[in-house]
């Protein structure tokens, strides 16, 4: 939640110094979202096609696990058990 905040804060604060400027945004809010997911999905495209390459399916699975969770930023149950049974491996090694 905190990034959330701090990103907000940041476009907050950008958009205060264009109004101060007296500059526009480079795109209209609507245009620059689209442009965005359009971004976050692209970078997934290039990990699946090196999936295909290699001969590894693209399952649903897959894509929840290794994609969704890229693209909304909000981590799948799975990604956080893994990332959780890691973090207390490295706790206990410490």
């Amino acid at each position: 939640m905190k990034i959330y905040i701090i990103s907000l804060a940041t476009g907050l604060l950008v958009g205060v110094i264009y109004a101060l400027l007296q500059v526009r945004s480079p795109a209209p809010p609507a245009i620059a979202l689209v442009g965005l997911l359009g971004i976050l999905v692209g970078e997934q495209v290039v990990p699946t096609v090196k999936r295909l390459i290699v001969g590894e399916p693209v399952t649903v699975s897959w894509l929840r696990t290794e994609c969704v969770s890229k693209i909304t930023g909000v981590e799948q149950p799975a990604t956080l058990a893994k990332k959780d049974a890691t973090d207390s491996k490295v706790d206990n090694e410490a």
